[in-house]
This record gives structure tokens, sequence and C-alpha cells, in this order.
């Protein structure tokens, strides 16, 4: 989300270093970690999936970086998905962007007719689905189920126009530029584009707006909201958004072919 410019609060860290091949330091490891800690000075925690400068999966020469790009892609590991979702969101901020751009380049040539695993990468956009009809049981019942802002509104849309850039070879990091090449190309209808910004805008304000209520509590802020504690304001809307991202996810079953998985 930090690459991507989509989030207000801070985050924990997410960092890597492309290097150069044939580039040596052997005070490397030493300023990557003043690297971390600086950040966690900050304000922003390290992070509990380790991917920082002080991994050496994610501080690589280029050559070898390539070689992890191929393994996400046709390697066994589970993880190899998520590990591309977070490289393709990333953006430069310091260096030589060439080394990034280089990277993109060769992920695409990788992506070259691999339709089976576009489909798989994009299926998890379609893992998570609300309680069946939450809006008519806002009686605060103990057993009420909470809805999770970011599983049911933000990744499904997040993920789902990561995975048809990636499809379409397109290098913007924001969902909102992304839709809009999207548009742009052809490839996306102007109105279902509109629908679903309009829907990540208003989840990501209303996620927001109940993670600052949480702090004001003393809470740890979460994603997670029951609908009872939503005024109508916030529950009508959110019910519209939650229908744009049922539909988008109906597009990106059909596109993807995601049935036949």
């Amino acid at each position: 989300s930090e690459g991507r410019g989509e989030q207000i609060l801070k985050t924990d860290q997410d960092n890597a270093l492309l290097l150069r091949d044939g580039f040596e330091f052997p005070g490397l490891a030493e300023v990557a970690a003043q690297f971390n800690a600086a950040l966690a000075d900050f304000g922003y925690p390290p992070c509990p999936g380790n991917i920082m400068l002080t991994n050496p999966l994610w501080q690589q020469p280029l050559a070898a970086f390539r070689e992890s790009l191929r393994q996400w892609l046709y390697g066994p590991d589970p993880e190899g998905p998520m590990r591309l979702a977070i490289f393709f969101d990333a953006r430069c901020v310091a260096g030589d962007a060439a080394l990034l751009q280089a990277a993109r380049t060769h992920l695409e040539t990788l992506l070259g007719g691999q339709d089976q695993y576009l489909a798989r990468f994009a299926a998890a956009a379609d893992q998570f689905h609300e309680p069946g009809r939450w809006w008519t049981r806002l009686t605060g019942k103990r057993d009420e189920q909470p809805l999770d802002l970011k599983k049911l509104g933000t990744f499904p849309i997040v993920h789902g126009v990561r995975a048809l850039a990636l499809q379409q070879h397109l290098r913007p990091t924001g969902t909102a530029a992304r839709l809009r090449l999207l548009v742009e190309q052809g490839h996306l209808e102007a109105e279902l584009a509109r629908d679903v910004l309009d829907a990540l805008h208003f989840v990501m304000a209303l996620k927001l707006t109940h993670q600052l209520r949480q702090r004001e509590a003393g809470e740890q802020p979460g994603n997670l909201v029951r609908p009872s504690d939503l005024g109508t304001l916030e529950r009508d809307p959110l019910q519209d958004a939650l229908g744009i991202v049922r539909r988008f996810r109906g597009v990106l079953q059909q596109r993807f072919r995601l049935n036949s998985l």
C-alpha cells in the first residue's frame, strides 16, 4: 500500500535493495541494519514477514533477483505469488531506477503466455466473501459476524486490478493509475472502472475512520468492524461498495476463467 501510494496511517516496513551485478561492499549488512533500525525509530515497525533489506531474499544483485522472480513464478513455494505481488507494487525511492525497470522487464518476459499462472494469481481476489445478508442483522447480537474491510473491500479491488495490470504489462503501481490505463487501452469498461475506484476510496475512508476511532479508544487499529457499529450513512454506502466488489469479482472470474481452476 505504501508503494501504491494508498496508505495514510503508518504501516510496517516493506523495503528491498537491488544491487548492480558485480557490486561488492563489505559493510553492506551493517548499512542495511542501520537503515531498518532508522525506519523503526521513525515509527515504521519491522515487517512481520521480514520483507526488509536485512533479509537476503530482498537484498540481491539483479541477476540473482531475476532468478528469484523465476522461482516465484514456476517454483513450488506457496509464498511465491505473494512475493510477486509485493514486488509488482514496488517503486524506486533512491538509487538507480533502471535496476527496478530491468527486473520488471524480465518479469514481463517470464509471464509471456502464462495464462494459467495469471489465473492462479488473480484467484486470490475472489477468495473472501461477506456473510450472507449481513445488513439485515444489525441487532448487536453476540453472534454478529464482523466484516473485514480489507479482505472484503480493498484487497479484492487492489489485487484484481493488480492482476489485470500484470496481464497487460502495465508499469504504474497505483490502483487508480492502473485502472485509467486499463480503460484507455480498452481492457476494462470505463463505467466499471469508475465504480471500482469509487468503492475502493469509500472503503479506504471507512477503514481509516474506524481505525482512528479505535486509536482514540486505546485499541489496536484493525480491519474488523461490526455492522451494528456503523451509522446509516456508513452502512448503506458500504453495502453498495461491496456490491461493486462482487460485480468486479465476476469480471475477474470471466477474464481469468477462475471457475475452471
